[in-house]
């Protein structure tokens, strides 16, 4: 795997099952009817109900409510969520026009793909096939990822992003100086790698090569010259194994959480122990500079503070939900 921070959308390979559920309910037909209208399309019934259902049980299971309890307070509930309805359709007409489709079906094909590759599937059609085996509707599930795909990227476009960018000076030193004691700026560090792929061979003798270079590079030999001789990076003659950016404990984390104890471990220069990862490879790194925590001003930690408080209010405006 890439040194590289997870992409925003996580797959799931429970929804089978969740699906498989929904596909089997013997609940009675709605027979559709317009409830509203929004430019060229419509709301139905079909639809009000289907989100009632899923809210219900959202209840239930997240807030251990009754049944009955939980179908009491969404049916009251009903004009807000058709209002929810006919904005997340403005949302995706607004997308339409916005020509966000090739963007969008990219990354529905890459979900696919991922769980087809979670599956142990060689094929997408064998993926159709595995999911049609527990009542799944490929065409049904590609249209609910690429609704909600969308409306991830048009509010992240419209709303996040300006409201990020948007944040005057004056605002954010006002709210560091309300929350100085809780606006902590991490440990940050730079890092370079050495990986060594296991594919097509013999992990013992990788793992020995791995605690040898281990021991090259605490000996003094140049760390940037060892990951071009030895390291299974595709780019790493041009950027000598160092990895671009700079990450926090919490993104580390994020990429895989067996680095975090060896790196934080780890003293400017200094150079960790082989990490292995599962059945892909060897992971070896050099910890280039590391930055200690404080909670001195920095606009990015009160940037990103201020944008996750305000961003659940902001986004409803414009969807009608948080």
């Amino acid at each position: 795997m890439r040194f590289i921070r997870s992409a925003i959308f996580i797959i799931a390979i429970l929804i089978f099952p969740a699906f498989s559920t929904f596909a089997q309910e013997n609940e009675p037909q709605v027979v559709d009817e317009v409830v509203a209208q929004v430019n060229d399309s419509v709301i139905t019934l079909s639809q009000v109900k289907r989100e009632m259902k899923n809210a219900i049980d959202s209840l239930v299971e997240e807030k251990k409510m009754t049944p009955e309890a939980a179908k009491t307070e969404i049916n009251s509930k009903e004009g807000e969520i058709i209002a929810g309805l006919i904005n997340e359709e403005l949302l995706l007409q607004k997308a339409k026009d916005m020509d966000m489709d090739k963007e969008v079906e990219a990354e529905v094909n890459r979900k696919f793909i991922e769980i087809m590759k979670q599956q142990n599937l060689k094929t997408i059609e064998a993926l159709y096939a595995k999911m049609r085996e527990v009542n799944v509707n490929p065409d049904d599930l590609r249209e609910s990822y690429r609704r909600n795909i969308t409306k991830e990227m048009l509010l992240n476009n419209e709303v996040d992003r300006k409201l990020y960018g948007g944040l005057a000076p004056s605002e954010l030193r006002k709210y560091y100086d309300e929350h100085k004691d809780k606006l902590i700026k991490p440990d940050y560090y730079t890092i370079s790698e050495i990986f060594l792929n296991f594919a097509g061979r013999d992990k013992d003798a990788m793992k020995a090569k791995a605690y040898d270079l281990v021991s090259k590079a605490r000996k003094g030999a140049d760390f940037a010259q060892l990951a071009v001789e030895n390291s299974d990076r595709p780019e790493v003659k041009d950027n000598k194994g160092r990895v671009p950016g700079v990450f926090s404990l919490e993104q580390i984390k994020d990429i895989n959480p067996d680095f975090v104890a060896p790196i934080a471990a780890t003293k400017a220069g200094g150079i960790t122990d082989p990490v292995v990862i599962g059945e892909e490879g060897i992971e070896i790194f050099r910890v280039d500079e590391k930055k200690e925590s404080s909670n001195e001003f920095d606009e990015n930690i009160v940037r990103n503070a201020m944008t996750i408080e305000k961003l659940p209010e902001e986004r409803k405006k414009i969807s009608g939900r948080t």
